[in-house]
């Protein structure tokens, strides 16, 4: 298991554990409540609005690229993250499995979403089918071992992303090279990010209601179809 060096990890940890603190009164704190960053105070659990729209930008990401390259016939370029077919376990659910299991802070799939999108556009990386799921159950590990006090190893988190402790090995490796270590999250960012998901919320709160006004039922809501949002480039 890599170990992140101590001086670069405490130094990082005091800034953006000021930033994932949320008491400062300066911060968007309805957005928080709103991914379930913060808790609303009406003792709600379950699984914060977060997991599901880090999945829906990442399965749109995955569609986009992947028509992309139908259309221009383009060869994905095989990396340590693709796999030989699909699993056929959904992004939601491999989210929502990974969360379960890792008891990871809800903020983390706000830096692994950071981090996915540095590496993306670092590595002229294509997300899809084939290799996104390694790359989540990568980038979230990273965060969690980055910001979180308390954390499971990489042999844990290898069940839980169904892959061997040795493969996960490689895969930090190669995740953290790709980024070139730059595992540091600003204030800015963090809020840049928060505010990209937000919009995706609200935007997924605005079709809901649309349904609901034409009649149709919620069985939509597990399809992730909503429209309007960012992606990550490639």
């Amino acid at each position: 298991m890599i170990r992140y060096p101590t001086s670069l990890k405490n130094l990082s940890i005091v800034e953006i554990m000021g930033t994932l603190a949320l008491d400062n009164e300066n911060v968007h704190t309805e957005e928080y409540v709103t991914l379930g960053l913060k808790e609303s105070g009406n003792g709600s659990s379950g699984y914060p609005r977060v997991l599901s729209l880090f999945s829906t930008l990442l399965e749109r990401s995955v569609q986009k690229n992947e028509r992309i390259l139908e259309a221009t016939k383009t060869k994905d370029a095989i990396t340590i993250f693709h796999g030989s077919r699909a699993p056929s376990l959904g992004i939601r659910q491999y989210v929502d499995r990974i969360f379960k299991y890792s008891r990871c802070s809800p903020s983390c799939f706000v830096i692994a979403y950071i981090y996915v999108d540095r590496f993306v556009q670092r590595t002229n990386f294509y997300l899809t089918s084939l290799n996104v799921h390694r790359v989540i159950i990568t980038s979230v590990m990273v965060a969690a071992k980055f910001i979180d006090d308390a954390f499971f190893n990489n042999a844990y988190y290898a069940r839980v992303g169904g892959v061997s402790t040795a493969e996960l090995n490689k895969l930090e490796m190669k995740f953290l090279f790709g980024l070139d270590f730059q595992l540091h999250v600003t204030l800015q960012t963090f809020r840049k990010y928060c505010s990209l998901l937000e919009k995706e919320a609200t935007d997924v709160l605005q079709i809901e209601r649309s349904f609901q006004a034409c009649g149709i039922k919620k069985s939509w809501q597990n399809k992730d179809d909503s429209t309007c949002a960012p992606t990550i480039a490639r």
